[in-house]
């Protein structure tokens, strides 16, 4: 029988993609979901399908917003689950900050609406897509990366948000045996990103021939790890295919299955930005300015840990930066993608 995949927030950058290499990689079949309402976009699924109309076929697409359960229709609609990723979130930490009570009541009714229906359907796999953001931040760009069940310090509404999906969703596992997995991932980048991520913004200035603003000074400039959304979809087809999730034992102190996901290496935003000019065959024209006042809730320097999952034998397909020249290639030759 061919797998059946649930995936929540189909519309979004980073569920396109794995959309995608599910597509390339495997012969299963994804039931799509997305409100619409945000940051997903049905013209990312669009374009996908475009170049592959054979994969029409392997693919619903539902519009429903999860801040309601499922209904009766809705649920026949979907059909017989055998995994669930719940990728869907409200993800913007300043949208957060501005107005954090409706941002985290979005993604805590969420995550309820979800689990519930992963607690009726008892699917084989729940992959809960969570952040690095709700581990807080590291002292410097050359701290070492946060482990898996490290302590969870989250600065910002959003990354509390994630956080509280987290902790409800082993509560599910710990309670009614939902087959969790937690993935925590940096820094996604790729085609059909939002075109305010400071990736796509820094190619837009430098094809501009702008000045482009880098926050901080000398020594003291922000940094994170990038991770393709190809290669972060990878690892998840890889968790999905590779790992039977840890069922709670009554009576015991255990844990749910947890793997943090992270790129081949730290970058700070002025050395992105170079390498962005670079790889475009351009010099990069920038100036640092120091804020007297960071924004609230604000991170430098974020880092994760992904020794765990690579002791079972998981790589990036493709490194950094090919990804990142194929990237800057494709939004070159697509620039209505990034306007």
């Amino acid at each position: 029988m061919v797998k059946r995949l649930l995936l929540t927030g189909i519309g979004g950058s980073i569920a396109s993609h794995l959309f995608a290499h599910i597509c390339h990689n495997t012969d299963w079949e994804i039931v799509g979901i997305d409100s619409f309402r945000h940051k997903g976009w049905s013209d990312r699924i669009n374009e996908m399908l475009n170049g592959h109309p054979e994969w029409r076929k392997r693919i619903i697409v539902i519009t429903h917003d999860l801040l309601a359960p499922f209904s009766s229709m809705t649920k026949t609609k979907i059909g017989k689950v055998d995994y669930i990723i719940n990728m869907a979130s409200l993800s913007d930490v300043w949208d957060s900050i501005k107005d954090p009570v409706p941002f985290v009541q979005n993604n805590v009714w969420l995550i309820l609406n979800i689990l519930e229906y992963a607690r009726e359907i008892k699917p084989e796999v729940f992959i809960q897509i969570s952040t690095d953001e709700v581990y807080g931040p590291i002292e410097s760009k050359y701290s070492k990366g946060v482990k898996e069940w490290e302590a969870i310090i989250p600065s910002n509404p959003y990354a509390a948000s994630k956080a509280a999906q987290e902790l409800i969703a082993i509560s599910y596992w710990r309670t009614y045996n939902v087959p969790l997995i937690i993935t925590n991932c940096m820094n996604n980048f790729g085609e059909m990103q939002q075109p305010n991520k400071f990736p796509v913004m820094v190619q837009k200035g430098i094809a501009k021939d702008e000045e482009i603003l880098i926050h901080g000074e000398e020594g003291k400039i922000g940094s994170r790890s990038y991770i393709h959304s190809r290669n972060f979809a990878d690892a998840l087809i890889f968790l999905i295919k590779n790992i039977k999730p840890t069922i709670h034992k009554p009576g015991t102190v255990d844990r749910p299955d947890r793997y943090n996901i992270a790129g081949d290496k730290q970058l700070d935003n002025l050395e992105l930005a170079k390498l962005i000019a670079k790889l475009m065959g351009k010099e990069l024209k920038y100036r640092l300015e120091s804020s007297q006042v960071q924004r609230p809730g604000h991170d430098a320097h974020y880092a994760l840990d992904d020794s765990k999952i690579k002791a079972l034998g998981w790589k990036s397909p493709v490194s950094f930066e090919e990804s990142l020249k194929h990237t800057i290639k494709w939004q070159t030759k697509n620039k209505e993608w990034i306007t």
